[in-house]
This record gives structure tokens, sequence and C-alpha cells, in this order.
């Protein structure tokens, strides 16, 4: 004997709504977690550049060096918080899709809908994880969030270091020589570095396309739409 397939109910029941809340809490948690985890490296790259900033305008002669050294430091932050921030952004994605979805149209009196398409996209998120953004993108991100300030700071002090450390600068030659490195010029540590600047400036207007879902080639349509539908609007 067969029976018919019920119809799918449009709305949640109270045990399921009840399931939602609980999982709301536990993506939100989640992404407090990760979201610490992202300050923690900023937090490094602060301190490190006051670190190097202190040390070189300890004396009028004392070297700039540090400021160069801890720009490399503050790269590998950069580089490990891109790389946390892919994974914070699942969290942080999922929690977005709940709060506009599920409890924006209960607040609006609407009730909890499941006919809607956007709990298929949550589950389909949950059955295949994926990053939602590529590597660069979140480079980009964190760059123009947080370490283009900090990029900046170690730019205008190096220069500040050179332009007034042991006398106010008067030549070219001056330059040079202040800048020189050991055994590298001083001509080519500034070429370097303002290919380095260069190229994060490039990076960050590249990526400023916003939120580009990647993953699964058959990941469905309306995941996609909703998503870039949530970035046209987020706070990130």
């Amino acid at each position: 004997m067969t029976t018919e397939p019920r119809a799918e109910d449009p709305e949640f029941s109270a045990a399921e709504v009840g399931a939602i809340a609980h999982l709301y809490r536990g993506e939100m948690y989640r992404s407090k977690i990760w979201r610490t985890r992202l300050d923690a490296t900023t937090n490094w790259a602060v301190v490190t550049t006051g670190i190097a900033m202190s040390i070189a305008f300890s004396a009028a002669d004392a070297t700039p060096l540090p400021i160069v050294l801890v720009s490399f430091l503050v790269t590998v932050f950069w580089v490990l918080e891109a790389r946390r921030y892919r994974l914070y952004d699942i969290w942080r994605t999922r929690v977005r899709v709940l709060e506009a979805n599920f409890y924006g149209p209960l607040l609006r009196g609407q009730g909890a809908r499941k006919d809607q398409r956007w709990n298929q996209v949550l589950a389909d998120d949950y059955t295949g994880v994926y990053f939602h953004i590529g590597y660069l993108e979140a480079l980009g991100r964190r760059l123009r969030r947080n370490y283009a300030w900090i990029f900046a700071v170690q730019v205008v002090s190096y220069w500040s270091k050179l332009s007034i450390h042991p006398e106010p600068l008067t030549s070219l030659d001056q330059l040079w020589a202040r800048a020189a490195v050991g055994p590298v010029p001083g001509q080519m540590v500034l070429a370097l570095g303002t290919a380095f600047y260069l190229g994060l400036l490039a990076l960050g207007l590249a990526t400023l396309r916003g939120q580009r879902a990647v993953g699964r080639p058959h990941a469905v349509k309306a995941r996609d739409d909703l998503m870039q539908r949530l970035a046209a609007t987020e706070m990130y």
C-alpha cells in the first residue's frame, strides 16, 4: 500500500522554530569566537608596529630598519588573518541568512516560512561546507578594513624618520644614504618599498567588486543570488 506524499507545510512548527533558535545561537557563538581570532592578529600587528616605531625614534641616530622589518611581520599577520577570515565568513553568512530570512519575517509578523528557498540554501551550505569567498578577496577585505591603516602608519613613520633624523634632510644623496640597508643601496630599498605598497593599493582596488560565492560548481543559483543580496547591505 502506498501513500501519497504530504504537501510541505510552508510554515515551521513550534519544535522546528525552537531547533532553529538553538542553531542560531550556535552559529552566533562560532562567529564570535572566530571574530576574536581575527582581532588577535590585528592586535599583534598594531603592537609590533608600535614597538618598531618606539625603537626607531628612540634616538636621533637610531636606524629606521625596525620599521622596514616589521612590515614583513605585519604582512604575515595579514596573510594569516585572511585565512581566518574565510572561515569566519562561513559562520557569519549563516547568521546573516537566519537574521534576514527567519527572524526578520518573524519580527514583521509574517511568520517563519520555508517556501522562499532560503532554508534550502542554508541546508545546502551545511551538507557541503565550502568557502563563500576567494582568498584574494579575503586579503582585500582585511586590507581595506584594518591593514591599510597599519601600513599607512608605517609609511608615514618611515619617511618621517628619514626626513628628520639625525638632522633634517637636505639632499637626495642623504636620502639614499639613510635608506640604504647594508649592501643594498637606498634607491633599491625605496623602489622595492614603493612597488610593495603599490601592489597593496592595486589589490585593495581590484577586490572591491564585492562578495562572490565560490565553491562547488553545482551550488544552487538561489544561494548565489541570496549571498549577493546580503553582501550589498553587509558591514564587514
